[in-house]
């Protein structure tokens, strides 16, 4: 069965200012959320986008020029899927397929680019454990980033890292409301807790980390490795 819900609850983390290359980002992330009258409850889902994990990772590279961009994109594929014009659409070592390997300007000081973290699925674990030794409370973490979608206009967040909980609702195996069986439904719960999370942070706002609240604790831990469809089950490749 699915999780059970109750009133969910997104509320954005405010305040968390600009975030450098080896800040205590945990004891960032806790201390805002202190600030603002709340504090971490057992269940909670803290989510958080890729842009402050990879800055203070260290993930943070100058870029002069166009031509150093395009270098860098290139540096972070380890396979080019397609090409229009400035677009590359390429595929990551974590095994994601995305514009541009995911190497980003945006949210970052002129003259700079992001990149991915380099296993987004440890850093959400790390991050869970030292929120949850400061708090005392147990949480999942979502690690997220942007992106385009095949077949659908607009972009969306998904999760690119995951720690405790699972990325994917298997529902295989159980009944609809009509009593019929379902043979391939599985949910990609994560990447809905990101999308949802994003109505709070938005893209252009400065608010990079939102909770979500009143989601019963789903059994296991997954990864988001977990939802990268595997090449001989994709139609497209």
């Amino acid at each position: 069965m699915g999780p059970r819900m109750t009133d969910i609850r997104i509320f954005p983390i405010l305040g968390i200012g600009e975030v450098e290359p080896g800040d205590d980002l945990a004891g960032i992330l806790v201390a805002a959320v202190s600030e603002s009258g709340e504090a971490f409850q057992d269940g909670d889902v803290l989510v958080v986008t890729h842009k402050v994990v990879s800055k203070q990772e260290g993930r943070v590279v100058a870029v002069q020029d166009d031509d150093a961009y395009r270098e860098l994109v290139e540096a972070e594929s380890v396979r080019i899927v397609r090409r229009r014009g400035d677009l590359v659409i390429a595929q990551t070592s974590h095994g994601f397929i995305c514009a541009n390997a995911a190497v980003d300007r945006s949210n970052v000081a002129p003259g700079h680019a992001l990149m991915l973290p380099v296993d987004p699925d440890r850093s959400a674990h790390r991050l869970r454990t030292l929120v949850e030794r400061a708090t005392g409370s147990q949480i999942a973490v979502v690690i997220t980033d942007t992106f385009g979608r095949p077949w659908r206009r607009g972009l969306v967040d998904v999760a690119i890292g995951v720690s405790g909980l699972p990325a994917i609702l298997d529902l295989r195996g159980t009944t609809d409301a009509h009593g019929n069986e379902l043979a391939v439904t599985e949910v990609a719960i994560v990447d809905e807790i990101a999308a949802a999370a994003d109505l709070v942070m938005g893209k252009a706002s400065g608010i990079p980390a939102a909770v979500l609240r009143g989601m019963s604790r789903l059994a296991g831990d997954g990864r988001a490795a977990d939802l990268v469809r595997p090449a001989a089950e994709d139609l497209f490749r």
